[in-house]
């Protein structure tokens, strides 16, 4: 039996990390003389990709692309010291273990890996597409092009899971069927996906 492929975001769908991601951007504040974010309100930063994280915890007069880039190494530091997989992840990976599964997310590369590598979710993917693998992010259809690409399939059948409207508009502009996560970080941004669902069961149930 062939199965369709499946593409997945990672934070926010697969992965809580905004502790971790807190994290890093209060370091980055506290070198900046500033007061810590709560894990809400950064919560509410998330989705857009490192850059836009970074733009609006610190605020454009702020902003500057050094200070994004010691971002990255401070949370670098910290990448999955309170990063867990959301309830009923693990199993619906198991169960989908045989299928052509693959990463799609604006996380840069290399901390996808590191992120990855520390939860045990490496194995599940042969194809990993970071945000810096390609030369545009989501929500260009690009990146969701280069992993049905790698993984030798078209995007008949295929379907992006993700939990803001950057995965929606990339699946939907490379040609997939797209699945909402309404457990994550983002929003649907006004677009309709195929599916929508509220936790790993009705994921599952989808994807069966």
């Amino acid at each position: 039996m062939s199965y369709a492929p499946i593409l997945f975001d990672l934070d926010g769908t697969l992965v809580d990390s905004v502790a971790d991601l807190a994290t890093g951007i209060n370091l980055l504040r506290s070198e900046l003389g500033l007061p810590p974010l709560t894990i809400p309100m950064v919560r509410a930063y998330v989705g857009d990709g490192a850059t836009m994280l970074v733009r609006r915890a610190l605020g454009d007069d702020l902003f500057t692309p050094a200070r994004m880039q010691r971002f990255l190494t401070l949370y670098g530091e910290h990448i999955a010291e309170a990063t867990t997989l959301y309830p009923g992840i693990s199993d619906c990976l198991d169960f989908l273990a045989d299928r052509p599964l693959a990463v799609v997310t604006n996380k840069p590369y290399q901390q996808t890996i590191e992120l990855l590598d520390a939860l045990d979710l490496t194995r599940y993917f042969p194809v990993i597409i970071g945000g810096d693998s390609c030369p545009v992010k989501k929500p260009d259809p690009t990146p969701v092009k280069v992993a049905l690409h790698r993984l030798g399939a078209s995007a008949e059948k295929a379907i992006m899971i993700g939990d803001h409207h950057t995965d929606l508009k990339s699946g939907q502009a490379a040609g997939l069927d797209v699945c909402f996560c309404s457990w994550g970080f983002g929003d649907d941004g006004g677009c309709t996906p195929t599916h929508r669902v509220a936790n790993a069961t009705e994921l599952l149930q989808v994807l069966r």
